[in-house]
């Protein structure tokens, strides 16, 4: 029988409750459990597919076309498996279901109330992954704080399923917050108290206590957490701030997390945790024989969390590289052409970031400019990509006006233009070109060598694509399509011909990245900006 495990947090958002899902899940998994983490988020949009990244930081997309919150990006870096569609559950989502089937009269004339028809939908798709035979355990993460209106439904779903699983088959973890005050020079667990008690109060007790601490915490704090919170003291786990999310898996397993989560479930210690892959990676992360800079352009520069997946999949590759990646954010709409050679002193390499809209193209574009005449390795991702079309049929075609359609509807050189396949639809919410698709590669490309195959697949979440019009013009001066979906005819990548790495991608590579396998458009544009450096 499937085992599931719920994680809950409480005083704050934002202490990790994702990372120390995915740790958990790591450590299981290196025992040999099939584990897999599933997202429930309060909120009450179908999906964050329609939300600012300002609001809620990047959409991350899986295989199957699902945009969905970013720590499910956490749980694929980190277990190095795909997550779907039933990995991220929303309010939005689970109350458009009970709607639905209200419509069609499947509740047969019943009052349809949160309790039980919300609840049970809940449950339902808690029970989902567990119900497909592919695991052995499930972990739910529920996002938002323990006393948060929008939570109530989905802790009253946890009571319910705890109740109907039975014993020994789930257990909760609580995640709460150990602050330090300096004035008084001493740690305080009343606001953990007081958080287990919210929850008592809807009727659940914890059995594991995960405590987010700036310090470590003594024996007599965890048993005076353990005696007031009532759960045992080997359950009281002290999860200190860390250098790097990667390092948590390693000080879960010194407080044994997954061990006590074992025990409480009457699973069997299989195995001793097999981590050395991850050690390893730890080690070259840790130890870097070089360093470079690179400068990341985008227009959410402001909050790191817009791109979280490009910053993680630069430390998969700065590692693999045994390089330092250190990231220079730079916002788009501070580019401009009499500044750009200052703003781009001392990169060794240029990333121009996706996004949607105007604001701060002309930046990307005059950035974009700049690293290609002189010679400065460049990636552009989606967006990035359409950039340096648009700039390349500005500056080397000597089409002034070309433009993306996106931005100037009556460009006379639409270099960029909505897919046909798009033109019709009028929703904005799950209706891009969404998930995984074929590229086939052109041989003796660059891209070809640095996947060394002739076929790939990668994720998209676009509207927009190359013009395939203007390819001959395009490869006529010097920039290849040297990766086209097999059936679309859609160009993946382009690249510029006698320049040291200028590579721009459709899809989004960086949501393929994990620590088993950092990805090689990554690993092969940091190693280009390392030999750019040293070149310097």
């Amino acid at each position: 029988m499937t085992k599931y495990i719920f994680v809950t947090g409480g005083v704050t958002s934002s202490l990790g409750k994702g990372i120390i899902s995915a740790s958990l899940a790591k450590l299981l998994q290196a025992r040999g459990y099939r584990v897999t983490i599933q997202k429930f988020d309060p909120y009450i949009n179908i999906d964050p597919g329609t939300l600012n990244p300002y609001e809620h930081g990047e959409c991350y997309v899986t295989e199957d076309g699902a945009e969905t919150d970013l720590d499910l990006g956490h749980y694929e870096r980190f277990l190095n498996t795909p997550t779907s569609q039933a990995n991220n559950i929303t309010t939005g989502r689970i109350y458009q279901n009970v709607i639905n089937k209200e419509r069609e009269g499947e509740y047969l004339g019943k009052t349809v109330q949160v309790v039980p028809h919300i609840t049970d939908e809940i449950k339902r798709n808690m029970r989902i992954l567990g119900e497909s035979g592919e695991y052995d355990i499930v972990i739910t993460e529920l996002g938002g704080t323990v006393g948060d209106i929008e939570s109530l439904p989905y802790i009253e779903a946890v009571r319910q399923f705890r109740w109907e699983a039975g014993a020994h088959n789930s257990l909760v973890i609580h995640l709460t917050l150990i602050p330090y005050l300096a004035a008084a020079g001493e740690l305080k667990t009343k606001p953990t108290q007081h958080s287990v008690k919210t929850l008592l109060e809807y009727g659940i007790q914890p059995d594991i206590l995960v405590c987010r601490t700036e310090h470590h915490i003594s024996t007599e704090i965890r048993k005076k957490i353990a005696l007031f919170c009532n759960v045992n003291i080997n359950a009281v786990i002290e999860s200190v701030d860390a250098s790097t999310i990667y390092d948590v898996p390693l000080l879960m397993l010194k407080e044994q997390l997954d061990k006590t989560v074992l025990t409480k479930l009457k699973l069997p210690n299989k195995n001793e945790p097999d981590l050395e892959s991850w050690k390893d990676f730890l080690g070259r992360l840790k130890n870097p024989t070089a360093e470079i800079k690179i400068g990341l352009i985008g227009k959410y520069v402001e909050l790191p969390d817009a791109y979280k997946s490009i910053n993680e999949a630069f430390i998969h590759a700065g590692a693999k590289n045994e390089c330092k990646v250190r990231l220079k954010h730079i916002h788009s709409e501070d580019m401009l052409p009499e500044n750009a050679a200052e703003k781009l002193a001392g990169l060794d390499g240029v990333l121009v970031a996706p996004g949607f809209g105007s604001r701060g193209i002309d930046g990307k574009i005059e950035a974009i400019r700049y690293v290609r005449e002189h010679n400065i390795p460049f990636f552009g991702i989606c967006l990035g990509m359409q950039c340096a079309v648009v700039e390349f049929a500005r500056n080397v075609l000597g089409w002034k006006d070309a433009h993306s359609t996106e931005m100037d509807p009556d460009t006379p050189y639409p270099v960029i233009s909505m897919m046909e396949e798009q033109k019709k639809i009028k929703n904005k919410g799950g209706t891009m070109r969404l998930g995984a698709y074929p590229c086939e590669l052109k041989k003796g490309s660059k891209a070809a060598a640095i996947y060394g195959k002739s076929r790939i697949s990668e994720r998209h979440r676009h509207r927009y694509e190359f013009n395939n019009q203007y390819l001959k013009n395009y490869e006529d001066a010097g920039l290849i399509a040297s990766g086209i979906n097999p059936d679309s005819n859609l160009v993946e990548i382009v690249e510029l011909k006698n320049h040291p790495f200028f590579v721009g991608a459709q899809f989004h590579p960086e949501l393929k990245s994990t620590v088993a396998n950092p990805h090689p458009l990554f690993v092969n544009f940091v190693a280009a900006s390392l030999a750019h450096a040293r070149k310097k």
